[in-house]
């Protein structure tokens, strides 16, 4: 349906899961979380998807919060108001930065608060040059969520993180690109086909490969150096006994290029 609130497509290997409210700049209303955890749940979950986009619709990629919501919740001193991030944002950011498979945010236009999270939570982000973040949450009192206090710092390190969060301002595309928050800007007008061959790629790739990295570095980031040294020994198993990893030693020694089919 043209006017959900998140519209999932599926087209060669790729997922794309787009947040559909234009007219709010995409920010998120319970009915837009329940929506996008569902997406998320969805494609991670399927075998035939092997890599993610997130992306927004119109002008915005996210600005976070529906604010107009928000203030409802408040006035009627709703539970929900404070049951949200864990029911929502936490699941959200878990999947967006663990699912078994690379993710990319593909950052139309501005992406504040929890937007601004959500992509930081992608493994990668091709970011319009027109496009910004602002980590808006203490502008209206709050702390941060969508696992900005972890994605963040890894990304920029500490002092910066901090900087951002306790002075929100926007950080434009150019500015984003410099501190690593982005990982290409890209002109607005070719951005969704710089994402699509970015995204194909990937899905011609390695895809368990691709998920083992991901929870390589994750655990590490966590873990001390024997611990990692051991995770990793894991996954090179894992991995290891792979249909892909075997045709690729194939095609090395027949001197081919491998081709994948991310099992």
């Amino acid at each position: 349906m043209s006017d959900a609130p998140v519209l999932v497509t599926r087209d060669a290997g790729v997922a794309t899961v787009q947040l559909n409210r234009p007219d709010a700049m995409n920010s998120l209303n319970v009915a837009t979380k329940e929506a996008l955890l569902a997406a998320l749940q969805e494609v991670a979950e399927d075998a035939e998807v092997r890599v993610v986009v997130l992306t927004g619709s119109g002008r915005a990629f996210c600005v976070g919060q529906d604010l107009k919501e928000h203030v409802g919740l408040l006035k009627a001193q709703s539970d929900d108001l404070f049951r949200t991030v864990r029911e929502h944002y936490n699941p959200i950011a878990l999947l967006l930065a663990t699912m078994n498979k690379p993710v990319i945010a593909a950052v139309n236009g501005v992406a504040a608060g929890a937007g601004a999270s959500m992509a930081f939570a992608c493994d990668l982000r091709i970011v319009a040059d027109t496009a910004g973040f602002n980590l808006a949450f203490t502008g209206i009192a709050l702390s941060c969520d969508t696992g900005s206090s972890w994605t963040l710092p890894r990304l920029v390190g500490t002092a910066k993180a901090k900087e951002l969060l306790l002075m929100p301002r926007t950080v434009k595309a150019d500015e984003a690109l410099e501190l690593g928050l982005a990982t290409q800007v890209v002109p607005a007008a070719e951005l969704e086909a710089t994402v699509r061959q970015l995204a194909t790629t990937l899905a011609a790739g390695p895809t368990v490969a691709y998920g083992s990295v991901r929870r390589a570095v994750d655990f590490s980031a966590s873990h001390d150096l024997a611990e990692s040294l051991a995770n990793e020994g894991e996954l090179m198993t894992l991995t290891g006994k792979t249909q892909d990893h075997a045709d690729a030693v194939d095609s090395f020694l027949a001197k081919e290029k491998p081709t994948f089919h991310g099992r």
